[in-house]
C-alpha cells in the first residue's frame, strides 16, 4: 500500500509535540472548532503505532475521556493483523460480536468487517451495543481501502448530544427507559441464528434467560424479543451522563416512508422500539433526537491507514452513503487497561 498523503491543518492550528513520550508524537484537533477526534501522528519517522500505544494507555485513556475519540494518521500500520496488535495492546483480550444487530463478516482474530448495508444507504449516529445492556467500552476503526467517493464514519459526542435533548424529554426516557422489539425470520432482517451466532434453540433461549430477554418462538424459523435498556448512562470513569440508546435507529420511523408502509402492512417490522412501559415514542420526538445529533455531527475524510479509536460512550458514529470498494475493519474492548 501507498503511504498516505499528509495533512495540512485547517485553519491555523498549532502542533504541540508530547514530551512525556519521547516527543515520538503530536496531537491537535483535527477541526479547531470541534472537540472531537483529536489527532494524533507521528513527530520521527517510524514511530510503532502499537508499541507507542501500549506504552502510553493511560495518555491515551485520558485524551479519550476528554475528546471521546482520537484519530491515529500517518503511522505506518500496514495489516489488520497490526491492527488487532494495537487494539489489543490497549485493551487486552477483544470482544466477541455477539447479539447481533447489524451484518458483518469476521476478518481475522476478532476483527470484523464495519456493517455490511448496501453502498448507497446512510447508518444514523448509535453508540455501538447500545440497544443491549452490556457493551463495549472502545472501538476501533481501521481504514484499508478509501471509497473514491463519500463513506465517511461520522461521529458526535454523546454529551453534547445529551445537553441538546429537552430536559423533559431526558427525564423521561431516563424513567421510562426504551424497549427493543425484534422479529427475526428468513425474510426479515437478521436471522436468530446470526444474530446469536448459533442453531441451537437452548442456546438462545440460555442467552436471553441471561440477558432478561423476553422471547417468544413463533415457529422454527422465527422468534420475536423484547428487552429493556437504558436510555440514559453514567460514563464509569467520567461521571459525564451520556445519550445512550438506539431508539432513533430501531424505531419504524428510520425507515423509508415505501418500506415502512411495506412492513407494517405485512405484519411487524424487524424492529421496532417504544419506551420501556410498551407505550410509543411520539414521533415528534424522535425527531428532536436526530436533530440532536445532527447538530453535533463531525465529519471528515479517510486517509488510508488511518485509525479512530472512540470511547463508545463518550462519541457516537455511522456512516454515509458511499460510491466504489471502501474497506473499514472494526475491533471492539472492554476498555483500555
Amino acid at each position: 500500500m501507498d503511504q498516505p498523503e499528509s495533512i495540512k491543518p485547517p485553519g491555523i492550528a498549532k502542533r504541540k509535540a508530547i514530551h512525556a513520550s519521547g516527543a515520538l508524537i503530536k496531537e491537535r484537533l483535527l477541526d479547531p472548532e470541534k472537540s472531537l477526534p483529536l489527532l494524533i501522528e507521528p513527530a520521527i519517522h517510524g514511530v510503532s503505532l502499537p508499541d507507542w500505544a501500549g506504552n502510553n494507555r493511560e495518555f491515551i485513556k485520558q485524551r479519550l475521556q476528554r475528546h471521546g475519540g482520537i484519530l491515529f494518521r500517518g503511522f505506518n500500520l500496514s495489516s489488520v493483523d497490526e491492527f488487532e496488535l494495537l487494539l489489543r495492546s490497549l485493551t487486552g483480550e477483544l470482544l466477541e460480536y455477539s447479539y447481533r444487530s447489524t451484518p458483518r463478516t469476521r476478518v481475522s482474530g476478532r476483527i470484523y468487517t464495519s456493517t455490511e448495508y448496501p453502498a448507497h444507504q446512510t447508518i444514523p449516529l448509535h453508540n455501538e451495543m447500545s440497544y443491549t445492556r452490556h457493551w463495549p467500552m472502545i472501538l476501533g476503526f481501521f481504514c484499508v481501502a478509501v471509497a473514491p467517493e463519500g463513506g465517511e464514519t461520522p461521529i458526535a459526542d454523546s454529551r453534547k448530544v445529551f445537553n441538546l435533548i429537552d430536559p423533559a424529554v431526558r427525564d423521561r426516557f431516563a424513567r421510562k427507559q426504551v424497549m427493543y422489539v425484534r422479529n427475526y425470520g428468513e425474510a426479515l432482517d437478521l436471522s436468530w441464528q446470526n444474530v446469536f451466532q448459533t442453531e441451537d434453540r437452548d442456546e438462545v433461549e440460555a442467552y436471553c434467560r441471561s440477558a432478561e430477554i423476553q422471547f417468544e418462538w413463533k415457529s422454527n424459523t422465527e422468534l420475536r424479543t423484547r428487552q429493556v435498556c437504558q436510555a440514559v448512562a453514567t460514563h464509569p470513569d467520567t461521571g459525564e451522563q451520556v445519550w445512550f440508546n438506539q431508539a432513533h435507529l430501531f424505531h419504524v420511523s428510520s425507515l423509508g416512508e415505501q418500506v415502512r408502509e411495506s412492513l407494517l402492512a405485512a405484519g411487524e417490522p424487524p424492529r421496532n422500539a417504544c419506551y420501556g412501559d410498551g407505550s410509543p415514542i411520539e414521533d415528534a420526538t424522535l425527531a428532536e433526537i436526530r436533530t440532536a445529533f445532527d447538530r453535533e455531527t463531525v465529519v471528515f475524510p479517510w486517509q488510508q491507514r488511518d485509525v479512530l479509536l472512540l470511547d463508545n460512550m463518550l462519541a457516537a458514529h455511522g456512516r454515509r452513503p458511499y460510491r466504489g470498494a471502501r474497506k473499514i475493519v472494526v475491533g471492539m474492548g472492554r476498555d483500555v487497561v
